[in-house]
């Protein structure tokens, strides 16, 4: 029986580090996504994974360690790395000069695509601009922006695609319509590597996660096992302040309520204990399943711990 060739990764990062003046932007940073997975990239504000998105697309040179795309190192082999990854960046960066098919057909080119009218149209159709075909770009909305952002990375028909906040300041329908066209290319094949601050697009849609806080990796595995090891309930409570003796253990939810993952039933009237014992009223107390939200935060407060 022939022996197997070793699969090239779709991307490959190791011991990637980089730095800005006062700040470590990512730290010994190393990961493998195959190809054909739907990865997710997560971590607040400042973690790095602009930074990291940036060196895979050959924007930034990091100060140590390599990056490879389907092989193809960013630095070296930068030609084949871009010609392999389409990105959608969170600005929304656009020649005012040009209309949305325009914008298209010179981002095609760019890569060498001679007619590619039939998947430009495609394209348009999916992410619901056929209507604004001919419009300006400087006419558009923002949200219809972003969808144009989204058709410029995808006209080359990369292997590897990176989603930075793509449903950033988009509406519902949208972003209904978008994951439907993105879940058709990776069961095509393509790659997706997606960055985004709504947890459950992630938990829905991505096989492994690989969460960042403070330039490093303090997370990387299938979505099942980071929830598996979150197993217990969660609890939402609303009240004017936390006992002191469990002020280090909850997170403070964008609604002011105070977020808790706890082991099980016993711990949650060891908590509710210590709320009368401190003589603070429960105002309000939803309970849960412990999700990727809380799995991310109880990582990130222990790293930060």
């Amino acid at each position: 029986m022939p022996a197997q060739v070793p699969t090239v990764a779709a991307v490959e990062v190791v011991g990637v580090n980089k730095s800005f003046p006062n700040v470590r932007a990512l730290d010994n940073v190393s990961l493998r996504v195959e190809q054909g997975e739907f990865f997710a990239l997560l971590g607040p504000n400042g973690a790095g994974k602009t930074t990291l998105i940036s060196i895979l697309a050959g924007l930034t040179k990091a100060d140590s360690g390599t990056a490879a795309i389907m092989g193809f190192d960013t630095i070296n082999e930068y030609r084949g790395a871009r010609r392999n990854l389409g990105v959608v960046p969170q600005e929304l960066v656009f020649d005012p000069f040009f209309t949305v098919r325009e914008t298209l057909a010179l981002q095609a080119r760019y890569y060498g695509i001679a007619k590619p009218d039939a998947w430009i149209d495609e394209i348009l159709h999916h992410l619901d601009l056929t209507s604004k075909a001919n419009a300006n770009m400087r006419a558009l909305s923002g949200g219809m922006k972003r969808r144009v952002l989204v058709g410029q990375a995808l006209v080359h028909k990369p292997p590897v695609i990176v989603l930075d906040e793509p449903t950033a300041g988009v509406d519902v329908e949208l972003r209904q319509n978008l994951w439907s066209f993105i879940k058709r290319l990776n069961s095509e094949g393509h790659t997706i590597i997606l960055t985004t601050h709504y947890l459950e697009e992630a938990e829905a849609l991505c096989n492994r996660v690989a969460m960042l806080k403070a330039g490093r990796v303090v997370a990387l595995d299938t979505t099942a096992n980071l929830l598996r090891g979150m197993s217990g309930i969660t609890v939402q409570i609303s009240a004017d302040d936390v006992p002191s003796t469990w002020r280090n253990r909850g997170a403070i939810q964008a609604t002011g309520a105070q977020g808790f993952t706890l082991a099980g039933y016993a711990e949650l009237e060891s908590l509710l204990a210590a709320y009368r014992e401190a003589n603070i009223v429960v105002k309000e107390m939803k309970l849960g399943e412990a999700d990727l939200e809380q799995a991310f935060l109880r990582l990130t407060s222990k790293e930060a711990a």
